[in-house]
């Protein structure tokens, strides 16, 4: 057992919470370059936070553009044990309202031009992606959210397009036709990295549009997007508080679904074919699975 730390993905105001102890910034550098922006470390009771905004300060960086294996590399390396991102959506079904939050628990991945992967010539692994989030994370995180009177949906697929334009018609009637119940741009390769470097992994997706399919509504706009991340911004930052006040009255346990250690089972290059340049830059992800 250890104490939690838990890292937050997401807008740059979710670091702006009361009640954030010992506030400080750190800067990282990873193998795979310089994460989106600063780390900004704090406590609350026992539980150490990291948050990263996901765009970098002032929304620098295009979903495509977030250098998604220096993000979750950097949260590695920071120690951290958990990540929970927090991320606005568009709404594929009726009932997943403007507002509404949805605890994410599948993805389909729509993106085409981001690196997915840590691992390549010289050292390859295939982790399992059937259970993509962390189930024990998420339940806590639906949780919290409820608890400062967010409309919570538990489960739910997510569509991760590539962006940064919206979709078409065509393509929203298509998603909904799949079955699919929330559109975005981020989760993807996020989570996919997340679970390479072993750790458990949660999506709070912030409704904040009815996309396009739902042509009595007006098509969405950037306008509309952020009026109501505006008051969706001030829910989340309240459930990462309670989070962490719920995770300090819990020590941390290895995550029920055997995140911790899935790269037991995805190593596939034989030893004496592993590339040493490639093992020293698996380290800081996968050291403990490679015997670093």
């Amino acid at each position: 057992m250890t104490q939690w730390t838990l890292g937050i993905i997401g807008g740059s105001g979710l670091y702006e919470i009361e009640g954030l102890e010992e506030r400080r910034e750190e800067t990282v550098e990873t193998p795979w370059g310089a994460p989106s922006d600063t780390l900004v470390r704090g406590r609350i009771g026992d539980v150490e936070l990291v948050f990263l905004p996901r765009h970098g300060k002032g929304h620098r960086l295009t979903p495509t553009g977030v250098p998604y294996r220096a993000n979750i590399a950097a949260l590695k390396a920071a120690g951290v044990t958990d990540v929970l991102s927090i991320s606005a959506c568009g709404s594929l079904k009726e009932q997943y309202v403007p507002g509404h939050f949805v605890a994410v628990d599948q993805f389909i991945d729509r993106t085409v031009a981001r690196e997915s992967t840590f691992f390549g010539p010289g050292m390859v692994a295939h982790v399992s992606m059937a259970r993509p989030v962390c189930s024990r994370l998420s339940e806590l995180a639906g949780d919290a959210a409820a608890s400062v009177g967010v409309e919570m949906h538990r489960g739910g697929t997510y569509l991760a397009m590539e962006g940064p334009q919206f979709s078409s018609l065509a393509e929203s009637k298509l998603y909904r036709q799949w079955g699919c119940d929330v559109i975005g741009m981020t989760a993807m390769p996020e989570a996919k990295l997340a679970r390479e470097a072993e750790l458990p992994y949660a999506t709070l997706a912030m409704v904040t549009d009815y996309d396009c399919w739902r042509e009595e509504e007006e098509a969405v706009s950037v306008t509309n997007v952020l009026e109501i991340m505006g008051q969706n911004s001030a829910l989340a930052r309240q459930a990462v508080v309670r989070l962490a006040e719920m995770l300090a009255d819990r020590p941390r346990t290895p995550s029920p679904d055997g995140i911790d250690t899935c790269l037991d089972h995805a190593l596939i290059t034989a030893p004496a074919a592993r590339d040493p340049a490639m093992l020293a830059k698996l380290q800081v992800i996968a050291g403990r699975a490679l015997g670093g």
